[in-house]
């Protein structure tokens, strides 16, 4: 089988690629972008494995000998779904495999935000802390976890996992679906949009990127918040209106916000969340929250299984 990875520069160099030689000719370019730069890398391929690259009608429609398409990702919206079950190319997908991490990552960017770590360690890297005479200093307030009301988003395996930690730090967990699916198993309040926005202290976004999703924290929603609320964004960028945001932040119309993902990534020049400097109100990360190492060997695992089983006519994680 003749087998091409189009990006294999996402998941880093320092994770070995070299599992998929075992399954046939294998082909791996650092990245690929544009529909044309797929077009001509996929020629005669009968695998293919991919993250962002686009793979829809256009991009495929001379893709004769494809049979697979595996996502390197548990996300799979820049693959076409309907045009692939029309050509009948399985595609399947990678689960679980970040759960622990972007569930860490949650918390990592909560209590950065709320305990204004970055304001203290350069306190104390500045030298104000070796010049003072007191012993302590928390000159900027902030708040335990405990007794607060943690609100999550998409109760998936991240968001359930999310919530399981947020209940061991003593938070009172409330859910919401956006999709109003009914989560009987669960052990946590489920509520509506209004109350999610009205009673939660800190909202984390784990929901997948849909119609549904899209813009769910507006400027409405923002304004709906408590003021000393913080909202995580780990999901998807489009799931939070950037320029809502900034303006909320800017305003005081929310406490803070930790994001790990943004409307367009890499963040574009005229992002208006890119002129909040202020890390005591804005923390950014790079779209790392899945990329532990761990994580993204299991990432690579995962792939190599799914295409594995299908050589072997068997289905496993099969999205189409």
């Amino acid at each position: 089988m003749k087998i091409v990875m189009l990006e294999r520069h996402s998941v880093g160099t320092d994770v070995d690629v070299s599992c998929m030689n075992e399954l046939g000719d294998f082909t791996a370019y650092d990245n690929t972008v544009t529909p044309e730069e797929v077009m001509e890398r996929i020629g005669d391929a009968e695998a293919v494995i991919a993250n962002k690259a686009p793979l829809n009608a256009d991009t495929l429609k001379n893709a004769a000998k494809l049979k697979f398409i595996g996502e390197l990702a548990t996300g799979y919206d820049n693959i076409d779904i309907e045009y692939c079950k029309e050509k009948g190319i399985r595609v399947a997908n990678v689960r679980d495999y970040s759960t622990a991490m972007v569930a860490q990552h949650t918390f990592t960017l909560a209590l950065a935000v709320s305990q204004k770590l970055v304001h203290y360690d350069s306190y104390v890297k500045s030298g104000q802390y070796a010049a003072q005479q007191r012993f302590s200093n928390f000159d900027i307030p902030f708040y335990e976890l405990d007794k607060k009301t943690w609100g999550v988003v998409g109760l998936g395996n991240i968001g359930s996992k999310v919530a399981r930690i947020a209940d061991a730090f003593g938070c009172r967990v409330i859910t919401h679906s956006i999709t109003g699916s009914r989560h009987d198993d669960s052990p946590y309040e489920q509520v509506d949009k209004e109350t999610l926005l009205r009673e939660s202290d800190y909202i984390s976004l784990h929901c997948p990127l849909s119609d549904l999703s899209r813009g769910f924290i507006d400027a409405g929603a923002l304004a709906a918040m408590k003021p000393t609320a913080i909202l995580i964004n780990v999901a998807r960028g489009p799931v939070v209106d950037s320029a809502a945001l900034a303006d909320a932040l800017e305003k005081g119309i929310i406490a803070g916000a930790g994001l790990d993902v943004l409307e367009k990534e890499p963040i574009a020049a005229n992002d208006p969340l890119g002129r909040i400097k202020d890390s005591n109100r804005l923390i950014i990360t790079p779209h790392l929250a899945w990329a532990s190492v761990e994580a993204r060997t299991r990432c690579v695992e995962g792939v190599y299984l799914n295409l594995k089983a299908f050589m072997n006519g068997e289905v496993r994680n099969a999205v189409c």
